[in-house]
């Protein structure tokens, strides 16, 4: 089993824009089925739970929508916690910790999930 076994693609490069739509998938995180999404920030992409650290509650304030006006951070529609779009981390706002970070690999034009422990992909 190589590295590139436990990649699964998730979309094309051109999906993600900086600052622009989320793109949502689902993932199983430690045997349960989670909605996950991936952005563009600054030019990398990055991905995590679609779950925010105060309530367990799903981010985004319209489908795929996860930035602020501003472009700046990523907001949770509820309560307003903010968090880095680069590292989840809780900048502000009612929460209790970071966002849970799903490593991202981008690679001629894909992008690609890696399925190891605590994710995998969901099984139908």
């Amino acid at each position: 089993m190589t590295l590139a076994d436990d990649l699964v693609p998730l979309c094309n490069s051109t999906d993600l824009q900086d600052g622009g739509r989320a793109v949502p998938f689902d993932i199983n995180y430690a045997g349960q089925t989670c909605r996950a999404f991936a952005i563009r920030w600054q030019g990398r992409v990055h991905a995590y739970l679609n779950r925010c650290t105060h309530v367990a509650m799903e981010l985004d304030w319209q489908p795929d929508r996860f930035f602020d006006d501003s472009g700046s951070w990523l907001l949770c529609a509820t309560h307003g916690a903010h968090y880095r779009p680069d590292t989840g981390a809780c900048q502000g706002g009612p929460c209790r910790g970071g966002l849970v970070k799903i490593e991202l690999v981008e690679d001629r034009g894909v992008v690609h999930w890696r399925s190891q422990y605590p994710f995998k992909p969901v099984e139908f």
